[in-house]
């Protein structure tokens, strides 16, 4: 059974009742789903903080129980400051204004940059 990513609170309420029924190890991809999707909807809402709120990223992260250096990464995965995001992959304090005025501007957000997929390397070779 192939699991796809919840999109909305109900399915992570769903995946949680159902790996509550399960064995723990079947329980882990339902788990691993709902982990993942709440991660989002916590930078997602970080983002929504700061942009829509006005809330600084130090403010944001302390509601979110995360240090300030903790912040700037998780906004550079969202779909509102990817494309704010530095080279080092954060975003900063003066993005999120850039963002802000962007958004008053009506103009659009810059495209986030392509990741490539991470792939899992194996520390020894197999065999043997």
């Amino acid at each position: 059974m192939e699991l796809t990513p919840p999109r909305s609170y109900a399915e992570i309420r769903d995946a949680l009742l159902l790996a509550e029924t399960l064995s723990p190890g079947s329980a882990l991809p339902h788990l691993r789903m709902a982990a993942d999707a709440l991660t989002a909807l916590i930078d997602e809402s970080l983002a929504a903080a700061v942009l829509d709120e006005g809330n600084s990223l130090r403010g944001a992260g302390a509601a979110a129980g995360l240090t300030e250096n903790a912040v700037g990464p998780r906004l550079a995965r969202t779909r509102r400051l990817g494309g704010y995001a530095n080279d080092s992959g954060r975003v900063t304090a003066d993005a999120v204004r850039r963002a802000q005025y962007d958004a008053a501007a009506g103009a659009p957000a810059p495209e986030p940059p392509a990741t490539a997929p991470l792939r899992f390397k194996p520390r020894r070779p197999s065999g043997g």
